[in-house]
């Protein structure tokens, strides 16, 4: 299954708090869609999220942040893991 990072950029602010109960949400929702979201990092000073997800294709991540909490990606990009 492909890997992928995806990051979002929140020009209003995020807090570790906000971004917890959203990948909560993303876990509801995942299993629907083949999708597994593993992994998030927050810079709430920048302003960022970084969330790693294994999924079938970049629009089925997508997908899932769409129908859980409406807050989807502003890029993603495929990876593979390393050391």
């Amino acid at each position: 299954m492909p890997l992928y990072m995806d990051v979002h950029h929140v020009t209003d602010g995020v807090s570790r708090e906000d971004v917890a109960h959203a990948h909560q949400q993303d876990l509801k929702v995942q299993g629907a869609h083949d999708v597994s979201y593993l992994r998030y990092w927050v810079d709430e000073a920048q302003g960022k999220i970084f969330c790693l997800v294994e999924a079938p294709s970049a629009e089925a991540a997508n997908t899932v942040h769409r129908e859980a909490h409406g807050l989807v990606a502003d890029e993603i990009f495929e990876v593979t893991e390393g050391a």
